[in-house]
């Protein structure tokens, strides 16, 4: 069951013509670059987010809905996007990075670099800009639902306009 296009578009155009300030920053993202997406709140459970998304957002299949987790070389931190259904390879992330390996970042580190609180973390508005991988299946539907910037409130949105925004690079990630 998908929203039809023209309820999307209205849907961003009272937004915009209401002077609305959006509720968090990847909101204020998606809005700014006129993308159209349907914002799904939902109780945000105490644990397993992806797994609670999943629960909530009934008219989406599992693998529709995405997980947003942040990896570490070194230094450096990158997202890698992926249905909450799969696991996360490391030596493919690593790969698609161009880093000899990659593991899971800190969760405060995590946090300091995208402004979002792990279980609400996202690529869109992230405080600094970061690298980010969209695993390939994501392509295959014509909508995905990812993390709208806080525990339980996920945006669902086209893939190409999720790439578009924050400049993701598809890539096989999954174990």
């Amino acid at each position: 069951h998908r929203v039809d296009r023209r309820q999307r578009q209205m849907c961003i155009r009272d937004r915009a013509m209401s002077g609305h300030k959006a509720a968090t920053k990847a909101l204020e993202v998606l809005q700014d670059a006129k993308v159209e997406f349907t914002q799904h709140s939902f109780p945000a459970g105490q644990d397993h987010f992806g797994d609670n998304a999943v629960a909530q957002l009934t008219h989406l299949d599992a693998d529709q809905i995405m997980k947003t987790l942040v990896v570490a070389s070194g230094k450096d931190l990158a997202i890698a996007v992926l249905p909450v259904s799969h696991h996360l390879s490391l030596k493919k992330v690593a790969k698609a990075w161009g880093v000899k390996s990659a593991e899971m970042a800190d969760p405060h580190k995590a946090q300091l670099a995208t402004g979002y609180i792990p279980g609400g973390i996202t690529a869109l508005g992230t405080k600094k800009p970061m690298t980010v991988f969209l695993d390939e299946t994501a392509t295959l539907w014509d909508t995905i639902a990812v993390s709208g910037g806080r525990r339980g409130l996920d945006v669902e949105l086209a893939p190409s306009d999720y790439i578009a925004v924050t400049k993701a690079t598809v890539a096989d990630v999954l174990q």
